[in-house]
């Protein structure tokens, strides 16, 4: 019982850490404003969880929602690995899959699978990609996110619809 509660305190951090370097992108990259409170209190509701302390993974498994302040993501399933073969180890990557969301308030990202990578601060997005903020939209196949560098690719017919703001109808 005792590494099952240190798996599920790793996982939370884990998801803590996607979020932080989501919010060191805030900015830098377009469509890239998923600032959240870091203090806030992380909630992750699934209809199950399944650790596996030898393959090192812990995966919330059906209607998973995590939430942090106004910040939500939610998926099908969300797997978290961890090295060192245990609950003790660093998380590694993140991977989320089927019917992902992740959304802030009026801005969300959708798409069929996503990961991330802990050490090269890699995230990638795939399976009919939407990026959406207010009434501004931009879709893709694929979405790779450098979160080091502050940059991001979109791939896949890519297709954007951007609104003029109101203020510049106004000149």
């Amino acid at each position: 019982m005792r590494a099952f509660m240190g798996t599920v305190i790793l996982v939370l951090w884990g998801i803590l850490a996607l979020w932080g370097a989501a919010a060191l992108a805030q900015g830098a990259v377009p469509f890239g404003g998923f600032s959240h409170d870091s203090s806030q209190p992380v909630e992750i509701a699934s209809d199950s969880l399944a650790v596996d302390q030898s393959a090192g993974t812990a995966s919330f498994i059906g209607n998973v929602v995590v939430g942090q302040g106004s910040l939500r993501l939610a998926a099908d399933k969300i797997t978290v690995f961890y090295g060192g073969g245990n609950a003790t180890g660093e998380v590694t990557r993140m991977e989320a899959e089927g019917n992902v969301t992740l959304s802030n308030g009026a801005e969300a990202a959708e798409a069929k699978a996503a990961s991330y990578d802990v050490a090269s601060g890699q995230v990638s997005m795939s399976g009919n990609v939407l990026l959406t903020q207010g009434a501004n939209a931009l879709s893709g196949q694929e979405l790779a996110i450098d979160l080091n560098a502050g940059t991001a690719e979109m791939k896949g017919r890519v297709q954007t619809i951007l609104q003029p703001s109101a203020q510049g109808a106004d000149q």
